[in-house]
């Protein structure tokens, strides 16, 4: 994929906002040294190229009772299930993430549940009936880290 043609000014807008979606265009303007009517531009024209697909809140997880992270690796019984088996697990809530993979899986999923027995549920009431070869899952204990991609246009690979 072909990566946008992107200036300076650009990357600094989205070293800025990626950190914090909330900050008010008038803050992005003054620290990019530009008027509030530029950062607006900028931004509506970075978000109509696709570069920015929306803002978004983060919701502690365990904090609205979602205890349990996994991630599952799914095997399909023929290359022909992609499309079915991506737009019905689209339809279990709890899968936040899917990824189509290289390497021993077919489609990678991330699924949040209250606990273990609310995921075992999940395997058996909503992912079996899928009609998967086969699945496997990994559980997460907690998550050390999770950050945004470094916004740098100008450098090669360090």
């Amino acid at each position: 994929m072909a990566q946008h043609q992107l200036d300076d000014l650009d990357e600094k807008i989205l070293q800025l906002i990626i950190g914090n979606a909330r900050l008010p265009f008038l803050e992005v303007a003054r620290e990019c040294n530009v008027s509030g009517a530029a950062i607006h531009q900028r931004i509506q024209k970075l978000t109509s190229m696709g570069v920015i697909k929306g803002a978004e809140f983060i919701v502690d997880n365990t904090k609205v009772g979602y205890e349990t992270c996994a991630y599952m690796g799914l095997f399909l019984q023929s290359p022909g299930q992609f499309p079915a088996v991506t737009e019905a697990l689209l339809q279990i809530p709890e899968v936040v993430e899917c990824h189509y993979t290289t390497g021993q899986y077919d489609l990678f999923i991330k699924i949040y549940a209250k606990n273990n027995q609310h995921l075992l549920h999940i395997i058996h009431q909503k992912l079996q009936p899928l009609g998967l070869a086969r699945t496997e899952s990994l559980i997460s204990f907690k998550e050390a880290f999770k950050r945004p991609i470094p916004i740098d246009f100008g450098k090669e690979f360090e």
